[in-house]
């Protein structure tokens, strides 16, 4: 899931060497924090949070396979 949100983010931001993915792995859960350069972090979360939202979507289905939820945080 990683590589997928390196590959979405990554042509979003105008800062990519500064972005930051971290997977950490809980009970029934994987949490994905995004940290990108403060000048991306409105590109990132899009107006009223669409592309932040369209983020979380697509990783979800791409990870509808495995049994565990995932969450994607933008720190």
């Amino acid at each position: 899931m990683k590589e997928l949100i390196q590959v979405i983010a990554g042509a979003l931001v105008d800062h990519p060497e500064a972005m930051v993915i971290t997977e950490k792995e809980k009970e029934n859960a994987i949490v994905i924090e995004l940290k990108v350069h403060e000048s991306d972090m409105g590109k990132v979360i899009g107006k009223q949070g669409r592309i932040a939202k369209a983020i979380r979507t697509v990783v979800k289905a791409a990870a509808s396979r495995e049994e565990k939820k995932i969450i994607v945080d933008i720190v």
